[in-house]
């Protein structure tokens, strides 16, 4: 069994490793960490609920950094959370800390870690050598995202009542976020002819 060849991310491409490959990844995992916590505050009106951007920028961070870099990047995010900043959507409203991670949006906050490790794999596979494929990648990683946020939910409110209040409405946005993220990926790598 021959293991496929580990195509270079995004992130590789428009800035490559150097002899500080420590820095450069520590710098970008912060620069990911702050982008998160500013689209979690972004609600944009759509119908028939307000979403946020933050699913959108965990697809794109997870597809242009990679399996390792990308899921670091969650985990800082998720790290700072858990120490009590209000980086979350909805804080420090409605809580901060592990007492909001572990609500009933906690399955979404871990969907985030899947997704951003799934994509990353994925682009590392050469998803993103066609817009089809970007495209595709985006999707399973919606799909990957909401998962664990779904199941998570309908332990507090059964399986229906999950799917009705934590998949059916965001839906809408969630296309619309693949579609950005696809997008925003697509142009980057025109940008400098990945």
């Amino acid at each position: 069994m021959t293991v496929a060849a580990r195509h270079p991310t995004l992130v590789d491409r428009l800035w490559p490793a150097g002899t500080r490959e420590f820095a450069r990844m520590a710098m970008l995992a912060v620069a990911g960490s702050i982008l998160l916590w500013a689209s979690a505050k972004v609600q944009v009106p759509m119908w028939p609920v307000p979403m946020t951007m933050q699913s959108g920028v965990v697809l794109f961070l997870g597809f242009a950094y990679g399996a390792r870099l990308g899921a670091a990047t969650i985990a800082l995010y998720l790290l700072e959370g858990a120490f009590g900043l209000p980086v979350f959507a909805g804080t420090p409203e409605k809580g901060i800390g592990l007492a909001y991670m572990l609500g009933t949006t906690g399955g979404f906050l871990a969907g985030f870690l899947v997704a951003a490790t799934v994509l990353g794999w994925l682009a590392e596979r050469g998803w993103g050598r066609t817009l089809a494929g970007t495209a595709a990648a985006m999707a399973i990683g919606s799909v990957v995202l909401h998962a664990p946020g779904v199941a998570w939910l309908a332990t507090f409110v059964g399986v229906e009542k999950a799917i009705a209040l934590g998949l059916t409405p965001f839906i809408a946005g969630a296309v619309v976020k693949a579609a950005l993220a696809t997008a925003l990926v697509a142009a980057a790598q025109r940008t400098r002819g990945a």
